[in-house]
């Protein structure tokens, strides 16, 4: 990233928490200058003030991409300071949930290059996927530049409409939160059955990590993978019973619960 022209123009990151803190590490690892980064956070942390990035002072009048990380309460507030840098060259990537294209483009100007993101959490330690869209302003090249920020700190999926991205939010964007739970199941599951608490978590935790990285890496799609370790009549087939149960497993617990944030998704873009 050191030659790039975001490196040039230098890149202005509006809210620095967990996320913004994430990919701010992820990019002055893979070589990008911190001298080329203009952060803007009211509250800022420890090694935020160490990270040697321009903090809280005057931005650059046209950096080459503008990453916007506040809070979707926020954006009101946040974006008519930016608004002079709207309508030429500079790049606007957003990872606020719900938050749309063309409520963006009504305060930062027709003709602004926006691109859409949606993260996860996992992001914080390099392991999340990022979904993105932008608007017909933003070019092959602008969101190849945004491919590249957001790759530091994982996956990166383009959608070829924006309303995918609600679902996305559905299954990605909230699903950390689904595995968390299901840990939580699990070890409680695993003590109901007698094992200490501190092993049934233990158990759990490291269950599903290392399912997920199976499923990562193997040649073979999940199903096959669920197959492999499916003995006939055996403990797994027992419980796979009643996970798979059509009206009380998970495909309708799932299939109810992606719903349900698609649809707040929905809600939150369209109030």
């Amino acid at each position: 990233m050191q030659n790039s022209r975001i490196a040039r123009q230098g890149l202005v990151l509006l809210g620095c928490g967990k996320m913004g803190s994430a990919m701010l590490a992820g990019w002055l690892a893979s070589g990008l200058p911190a001298t080329s980064v203009w952060v803007m956070d009211p509250n800022p942390s420890d090694w935020l003030r160490g990270a040697g990035v321009h903090l809280n002072g005057t931005l650059p009048d046209t950096p080459a991409v503008v990453l916007i990380a506040v809070k979707p309460q926020m954006m009101a507030d946040a974006l008519p300071s930016l608004q002079a840098m709207g309508g030429g060259d500079t790049v606007f990537v957003s990872v606020a949930a719900g938050v749309t294209l063309a409520r963006m483009q009504d305060i930062l100007g027709a003709g602004t290059p926006i691109i859409r993101a949606m993260p996860n959490t996992p992001a914080a330690i390099s392991r999340g996927i990022t979904a993105i869209i932008g608007n017909a302003h933003a070019s092959a090249p602008a969101l190849d530049e945004a491919d590249t920020l957001l790759a530091a700190v994982g996956d990166v999926v383009r959608l070829s409409d924006e309303a995918q991205i609600d679902a996305v939010t559905g299954v990605s964007g909230s699903g950390p939160a689904y595995v968390f739970h299901m840990i939580e199941t699990m070890a409680a599951a695993g003590v109901a059955q007698g094992l200490p608490a501190d092993l049934a978590l233990q158990l759990a935790k490291a269950t599903v990590a290392g399912a997920g990285a199976l499923a990562q890496s193997a040649q073979e799609d999940p199903s096959q993978l669920r197959v492999n370790v499916t003995s006939p009549n055996g403990t797994t087939q027992a419980a796979l019973e009643v996970l798979m149960d059509v009206d009380q497993g998970f495909p309708a617990l799932l299939g109810r619960a992606v719903k349900a944030a698609t649809d707040r998704s929905r809600e939150l873009a369209n109030g």
